[in-house]
């Protein structure tokens, strides 16, 4: 009788385990990709959740979400999205997000202050430093040797080059 109980107990607590795991599982969502250890950045190909801590992510209208392991990458296909997806358009595009280098909370990408040519790297070395708060993007800029305070709007194809060949 004892072993009847034990095995019940043991099949009924390896069910609740099961439940479980599988709602821990899907508590993420389809199309949270920085939760995918096999996602990988459109732009370069790295695995975005690599670098939690720097992902960017462009949401469209559609309800597709791209995640990119930095802000650079993100800004690279934002500004060619008919290179990287033809059938795109920056109308097409509902939200733009990066995470703030301070708090690491996602934020808009189109109010950010975005740093540049710190002596912080990112994943893909030279990175438009995020901040949702222009005085902490002016206190990174003091404290980390940075030369500018920009805006999304701010950022160029041809700074974007220049961060990749310094």
């Amino acid at each position: 009788m004892k072993k009847r109980r034990i095995a019940g107990t043991a099949g009924g607590m390896w069910i609740i385990f099961m439940l479980l795991y599988a709602s821990l599982s899907f508590a993420a969502g389809p199309t949270d990709r920085t939760a995918d250890k096999k996602g990988k950045c459109p732009v370069c190909g790295m695995r975005v959740a690599m670098f939690a801590d720097w992902n960017a992510e462009i949401v469209f209208k559609d309800g597709e979400t791209v995640v990119f392991d930095g802000a650079k990458d993100m800004f690279k296909y934002y500004l060619d999205l008919k290179k990287y997806d033809p059938s795109k358009t920056m109308a097409d595009v509902a939200a733009v997000s990066v995470k703030d280098y301070y708090s690491g909370d996602s934020i808009d990408a189109l109010a950010a202050y975005f740093v540049i040519w710190s002596d912080t790297y990112g994943p893909m070395g030279h990175e438009p430093i995020p901040f949702g708060k222009e005085t902490d993007a002016v206190k990174f800029l003091k404290e980390h040797k940075g030369r500018k305070v920009l805006r999304f709007m701010d950022i160029t194809q041809k700074l974007l080059y220049a961060l990749d060949n310094p």
